[in-house]
């Protein structure tokens, strides 16, 4: 499928995720995780430009970037046994250290081929979310994995 400019739409139902630990980490270097999710949200940067108002420019203020801000980014995945999203942000609470984790989102064809990555910098797990628990509920329950981080970049 393609448009009239020759673009491809791409499809955002498969990615995969995978988790490092940074070289700002205090524990173990290198350790990597890769986990699969069924949502991934916050992928956002906001920059919040500044103002400048200069004498005799009477058109219009002077626009300037500013600082950077990045959303929160959260997984969801549905319940398993698989205790891994837990273990990572248990490691921040434990007291010892807070780990800083690089973050890896691959977005991949139909082909399982890689399309574009983006990468987390300095990702703290800052909230762990368990499925809420319902003997009347039939849906499938969904646990989160939140992280902030310093820096999102296309690789």
């Amino acid at each position: 499928m393609s448009t009239a400019q020759g673009i491809v739409p791409l499809h955002i139902f498969r990615f995969r995720v995978a988790v490092t630990s940074d070289s700002l980490a205090n524990g173990p270097q290198g350790s990597s995780t890769e986990m699969s999710f069924a949502e991934c949200t916050g992928l956002e940067a906001t920059m919040e430009p500044k103002t400048i108002k200069e004498g005799g420019r009477n058109y219009g203020a002077a626009q300037r970037a500013g600082g950077v801000s990045f959303a929160t980014v959260i997984f969801k995945r549905g319940v398993s046994q698989d205790r891994g999203m837990w273990q990572i942000f248990n490691t921040t609470t434990s007291g010892r250290f807070a780990p800083r984790l690089q973050v890896t989102i691959t977005l991949l064809d139909g082909g399982m081929q890689p399309l574009l990555t983006w990468q987390l910098a300095h990702a703290m797990p800052v909230k762990f979310k368990f499925a809420d628990l319902n003997a009347k509920g039939q849906e499938v329950g969904i646990e989160e994995l939140h992280f902030v981080h310093e820096g999102l970049t296309a690789v």
